[in-house]
């Protein structure tokens, strides 16, 4: 299985008052993970909702924490694609801090359904974009 890593660097904006990140900022930097893996692929979240109407939600998430991170610890996220149907998208991202010799940080399951924003009823994903999903998928961003 193909996947796409990316990485950011921990902010005093992320840590809390013991000076490791939040536990709820793993889910900010997840988003920002999917949506720079689907960019790469060039499918942008703003053509879905600009293009097609669409949006993709959160349905659920599951977040496994194995070691924190602390200020200034660089981390690489890597988003594999677990399954996809017509209307949802099941992945998992791992959280790695880099500069501790890529050891384990986070594990998150999270599966994303697409819905329609001005109906918010679940909605098949685009062609393209599913063919964007293959390309991450495939290893070919």
């Amino acid at each position: 299985m193909a996947t796409h890593k990316i990485r950011f660097r921990v902010y005093y904006e992320d840590t809390d008052a013991g000076g490791i990140v939040y536990h709820a900022r793993y889910l900010g930097f997840a988003e920002r993970a999917r949506s720079e893996a689907m960019r790469d692929a060039d499918a942008s979240v703003t053509e879905l909702l600009n293009d097609f109407g669409l949006a993709f939600v959160v349905r659920q998430a599951s977040i496994r924490y194995r070691s924190p991170l602390r200020l200034d610890d660089e981390m690489e996220i890597e988003t594999a694609l677990e399954a996809m149907t017509p209307t949802r998208l099941k992945l998992q991202q791992t959280v790695r801090n880099f500069s501790k010799g890529n050891e384990t940080a986070v594990v998150i399951d999270v599966e994303l359904a697409c819905l329609s924003a001005e109906t918010m009823k679940p909605a098949k994903i685009p062609p393209r974009w599913c063919d964007a999903v293959r390309k991450l998928e495939a290893g070919e961003v």
